[in-house]
């Protein structure tokens, strides 16, 4: 069936109006609960649908080839190893907890779940990668282990549908557990009033100021890292494996060359990746059928929700066993499941004013793990279940 628009400049126009039209709708409460992610994966399905554009084009997959693996290069360009000398024990533990959680959980009901989910062991790695890092792990552990575009849009649905309510009640336990008697006396290990008041409260989400500079020099190592790992993956990994392999060569390389003095100076790379990879995201929701999406949405929120919910209890009880205080324990899952700005911004809403920044650096970290400990889920899942 013929679409309204099927030329190549004709479609970039589009992909570019719907990210800018889906940043700026974040103004609005309701998208702003949504998140840029899923609103232009929404409206690139509803465009598809209504055969405004076509299904698949040469377009999507060069998007797909050549701005995935530069945007999650970029991303990781603000991982400053030398902030792990912030952390002490207590939230160390705390991190490793809940990462280990999410992984354990994802493998256990991933044997149940895999084989009755299309695509079901990718699945398993894609919501650990974005359960220890965010979004972004999840597209890309997705290309990692070659998903379907509507897999990867079913799952992008899933995760918003479970994971939302859960940051509702993270962002309010704060103010919960301080009133909570109950609480106190169940977990008796947390911070005094005067030791949350250390530091102060700097603006997160405050204007950047870039240049020229820093775009060019960000677009040039994104896309450098890109070109030579595909180079030497494809090279040195097994048909089966490279696309995975060099997942991990880009998160290793750029997590390296993200402390070079250099290019600690350069400014934006947060905001430039996730431009790079909503315009990935919008090709995804051109793909989608929806009478497929929503029978295989069903299953994979299904398995999200028992997923946080046994990840949650598990990380509680093992911070309970090494009596971490409960303020880590809150921010290291926060900072797992989404990312360390909005660990930081528990932290702010808390009024945990000392601990700003350890919820930012513990979200960092998370993020600079979820690649490795997805793929890794990822075909531990696909072994056991023999898919």
């Amino acid at each position: 069936m013929k679409t309204l628009i099927s030329s190549t400049e004709g479609l970039l126009f589009v992909i570019l109006l719907m990210v800018a039209f889906s940043l700026w709708l974040q103004r609005y409460k309701v998208f702003r609960s949504l998140g840029p992610v899923l609103t232009v994966v929404i409206i690139g399905i509803v465009l598809s649908n209504t055969h405004v554009v076509p299904i698949s084009h040469d377009l999507y997959s060069s998007i797909s080839t050549y701005c995935v693996q530069a945007g999650i290069s970029i991303c990781l360009l603000s991982m400053n190893v030398t902030e792990l000398k912030k952390l002490n024990r207590q939230p160390v533990i705390a991190l490793v907890s809940a990462i280990f959680s999410v992984c354990i959980v994802a493998i256990g009901l991933g044997i149940i779940f895999a084989p009755h989910i299309t695509e079901g062991w990718k699945c398993a790695g894609m919501f650990v990668g974005t359960y220890t890092g965010g979004t972004p792990n999840l597209t890309a552990i997705a290309t990692g282990v070659d998903c379907s575009r509507e897999t990867l849009a079913a799952a992008n649905a899933a995760d918003y549908v479970v994971s939302t309510p859960l940051m509702v009640l993270m962002f309010a336990a704060p103010a919960i557990f301080k009133a909570s008697k109950r609480w106190n006396k169940l977990w008796p290990y947390s911070f005094t009033e005067e030791e949350l008041d250390e530091g102060e409260h700097k603006p997160l989400m405050s204007d950047k100021e870039w240049s020229i500079k820093d775009i060019a020099w960000l677009l040039t190592i994104g896309f450098g890292v890109a070109f030579i790992t595909t180079a030497i993956a494809q090279r040195i990994f097994p048909d089966t494996f490279w696309k995975a392999g060099r997942l991990l060569m880009v998160t290793t390389i750029s997590i390296c060359l993200a402390q070079l003095k250099p290019v600690k100076k350069l400014r934006g790379n947060l905001d430039l990746g996730l431009f790079i990879s909503l315009c990935f995201l919008a090709t995804i929701g051109f793909a989608v059928d929806l009478r497929e999406f929503v029978g295989s949405a069903f299953m994979m929120t299904l398995y999200v929700f028992l997923m946080l919910i046994g990840c949650t209890i598990l990380h509680f009880l093992i911070c309970r066993l090494f009596k971490i205080k409960y303020e880590y324990v809150l921010l290291s899952m926060v900072g797992c499941i989404v990312d360390g700005p909005t660990a930081s911004l528990t932290a702010a809403g808390g009024n945990w004013k000392s601990l700003i920044n350890v919820g930012l650096i513990m979200g960092v970290i998370a993020g600079a793990c979820g690649n490795y400990v997805g793929i890794f889920v990822a075909y531990v899942v696909k072994a056991i279940c023999g898919l």
